[in-house]
């Protein structure tokens, strides 16, 4: 599995994201292996659709892209805030990284501070 990060979501959602390429790259080569991503990613990604008022295609993409949500266990309120505390990372990313160790899966990111701290928690990553 392969827990994505918002700036993978949105650069594919959006042609004219910098990384839109990059991005629909790397769900294309992800197409045999199953997609996840944690419930405040997930809203973090509906938030500029729901903006515009689009927000019923984005969600149609997400449902034919076979992405998960993946929950999060009754200690993700405490494992959270100590990886807030060793990573420094915002709560938005440390919800990427529990939702990646819960699933066993890797980090599928563009941002540079979130790919080094899913590296040092033994996480592997795609770009």
């Amino acid at each position: 599995m392969i827990v994505l990060d918002a700036s993978v979501l949105i650069a594919h959602l959006e042609a004219s994201d910098v990384h839109h390429d990059r991005a629909t790259a790397l769900l294309i080569g992800a197409v045999d292996e199953s997609l996840g991503i944690s419930p405040l990613t997930l809203a973090e990604v509906f938030v500029g659709p729901a903006q515009s008022g689009n927000l019923d295609v984005v969600q149609r993409v997400i449902h034919e892209l076979k992405i998960a949500t993946i929950a999060f266990c009754d200690d993700a309120p405490t494992r959270l805030a100590r990886m807030r505390v060793s990573t420094r990372l915002r709560l938005p990313d440390c919800c990427v990284l529990l939702a990646a160790e819960t699933a066993q899966a890797h980090v599928a990111t563009f941002d540079d501070r979130l790919a080094a701290a899913a590296i040092g928690l033994g996480l592997t990553v795609r770009t």
